[in-house]
């Protein structure tokens, strides 16, 4: 499974969890939206249909990096768009944000979703909070890979919302 990242230059290099994982040859840095393979997976979180283990049969995963305040110039359908489930930020940035997920946690858990497992792990354990954003998620992630269809996932999701809400 490849992975690639649309990069927009958005956020603090300091920070870009996509750029340290193309420091570690996890991802490939695109620069503009046209350099996106045309069978690839796209993480888009407008999109209206989830991302569930059938999507299994694309090669490769993008994912989206830019600011959600400027997300009204990027707003593109993709034919392969998929949104992510309901989950919870562990980075240090958006620490328990629901659906405000870092690129690394975003293509980790579009990975475990689809049953690279191992991959998204390893992802995972290139930042210190990785053993936390499998603590808040694990439960979940484990329930979306069980799922067979987007249909599915999104019954899944409004019960963990509904969870949550009710703590």
């Amino acid at each position: 499974m490849n992975l690639f990242v649309y990069h927009a230059g958005h956020c603090n290099p300091k920070r870009c969890t996509a750029k340290r994982l193309a420091r570690n040859d996890e991802v490939i840095l695109l620069h503009s939206l046209r350099q996106i393979p045309r069978s690839s997976l796209i993480l888009d979180p407008f999109n209206e249909k989830a991302l569930s283990p059938a999507d299994k049969t694309f090669s490769s995963i993008t994912a989206l990096d830019y600011s959600w305040k400027k997300s009204d110039s990027y707003r593109k359908k993709f034919r392969n768009g998929r949104a992510l489930p309901y989950l919870v930020a562990a980075n240090s940035t958006n620490f328990g944000k629901p659906t405000k997920l870092c690129t690394a946690e975003a293509l980790a858990a579009a990975l475990y979703i689809i049953g690279e497992k191992a991959k998204a792990l390893n992802i995972l354990s290139k930042f210190s909070w990785g053993n936390t954003f499998m603590n808040l998620n694990g439960e979940a992630l484990e329930r979306y890979s069980r799922a067979e269809t987007s249909s599915d996932i999104i019954a899944l999701q409004e019960m963990f919302i509904k969870h949550t809400r009710e703590e």
